[in-house]
């Protein structure tokens, strides 16, 4: 007599929410925290919607990138992930440069304590008065994106009577992109196709005011293959490298950009950082290999990697309803506040962010519905196929992964809603962007 033969299902994978849950947040009372302190202890004094930063969380994930590239490169922070100058100032704290694309940024950066010296001006377009503003401001480096470029800035160099450090940035060939948005190999409108880099060396030396000192590449954005990622940074010392031989001259700095990606969606892989460390002693013995670049500072400008984890948008459910057998939460917060969650800030086809149940971690039974937010337009859709308790009016739902190209990267004037509340927490207490003096709130036990 034969045993009958016993099968079992495995247990299912754990979803991305789940694992961005485990690895950076925390439940208490069945409630999401983030840096210790309840969403829903935030929600009550805040009101909804709101975003929150965990500092501490910023502060990790810095310094685990600093240990990473110790010994090739230096980290910037691109502050246009969040333009925020209480933001900016923790990444000072932490010993980061500044990355700026506006005159604006300039002044967020020196706002946040940020030396001129350890500042960076990129941007296909800089206007002239932004342009004058940090060369008077003693900018330490402006990264040249056209012919045009580099004769205003020329001028403007003399009218102050400055020398100016200009970096070229390079669109390089198609072999060297890659990640989620490919940001060279084609016609674009950053920087100067590698081909024509000579005549981009005659026109800036043509200019007596500008004293070129380095090259900057951004192959691609949303890199999640730590191989994708060391295969740009390897292309970008090589081009540098033939830059300085065609100067005559060693560079002083190399910006191989920033790319860095967070995963956004189930299937997404999260970045390898053992795999980049591990590439480090190759990398940084190309560099050595050639006298041109041996002595050249390597920076690299992430925005989305350092801060994204470590924040989340929160709104609050104002009505469940079922229409034709589907159901539909409706919410306080959308794309208004939150545009890239939407879908609608660069997806072709749209797939959601990791959402939770905020205030109801801990409930196990959930079915797939569609997450709305208030605004008169089927745009305003954050979750399509998200599984959630049944949800009442007044609970919270929390959207992962939005610390970085958020709210300032959002139509906020859409519908006129109210702007959200923007909270810090750090060490267990939270206050509002801009407030002087933390309050304390119950943290998680």
């Amino acid at each position: 007599m034969t045993s009958p033969i016993v099968t079992s299902t495995p247990p299912a994978a754990p979803s991305l929410a789940d694992r961005l849950v485990a690895e950076r947040f925390g439940i208490s009372e069945g409630a999401l925290t983030i840096g210790g302190v309840s969403v829903t202890a935030l929600a009550e004094r805040y009101g909804t919607p709101f975003y929150a930063y965990d500092v501490d969380g910023v502060r990790r994930t810095v310094k685990a990138l600093q240990t990473a590239v110790a010994g090739f490169a230096e980290v910037y922070f691109s502050i246009k992930a969040n333009p925020r100058a209480d933001l900016a100032r923790v990444m000072v704290d932490e010993g980061l440069g500044l990355e700026i694309a506006s005159g604006q940024e300039f002044q967020v950066a020196r706002a946040a304590g940020c030396a001129p010296e350890r500042i960076l001006f990129a941007g296909p377009g800089k206007g002239e008065a932004e342009l004058r503003l940090t060369i008077q401001g003693g900018i330490g480096e402006i990264h040249l994106e056209s012919f045009e470029e580099i004769a205003l800035v020329g001028r403007l160099a003399a009218e102050a009577r400055r020398i100016v450090d200009v970096s070229i940035r390079v669109n390089p060939v198609a072999s060297a992109s890659g990640g989620a948005m490919r940001m060279g190999g084609k016609p674009a409108p950053f920087g100067f196709d590698e081909e024509i880099v000579d005549d981009v060396i005659a026109a800036i030396r043509a200019e007596r005011r500008l004293r070129l000192t380095g090259v900057h590449l951004f192959a691609g954005t949303q890199v999640l293959d730590a191989a994708v990622l060391v295969q740009q940074w390897r292309h970008g010392l090589s081009v540098a490298a033939a830059i300085a031989d065609r100067l005559g001259a060693p560079l002083a700095s190399i910006d191989l950009g920033g790319g860095l990606g967070i995963p956004y969606h189930g299937p997404d892989a999260t970045l390898d950082l053992d795999a980049v460390r591990a590439a480090i002693p190759e990398l940084k013995a190309v560099q050595e290999a050639h006298a041109g670049i041996r002595d050249a500072k390597v920076i690299l400008e992430p925005g989305r990697y350092l801060m994204g984890p470590n924040g989340i948008y929160v709104m609050a459910v104002r009505s469940s309803k079922q229409s034709r057998d589907h159901r539909f939460l409706v919410c306080d917060g959308g794309m208004h506040h939150h545009l890239a969650a939407s879908g609608n800030l660069g997806q072709v086809i749209k797939r959601d962010y990791p959402l939770v149940p905020a205030s109801r971690m801990l409930d196990p039974d959930r079915q797939e519905c569609t997450v709305v937010g208030p605004l008169c337009t089927p745009l305003d859709t954050l979750g399509r196929q998200t599984p959630m308790p049944e949800l009442k009016a007044g609970d919270l739902i929390a959207v992962l992964q939005s610390g970085a190209y958020g709210l300032t990267a959002s139509p906020a004037g859409f519908l006129s809603h109210p702007a959200p509340a923007e909270i810090l927490v750090e060490g267990g207490v939270a206050r509002r962007l801009g407030e002087p003096a933390p309050q304390v709130l119950r943290n998680a036990g």
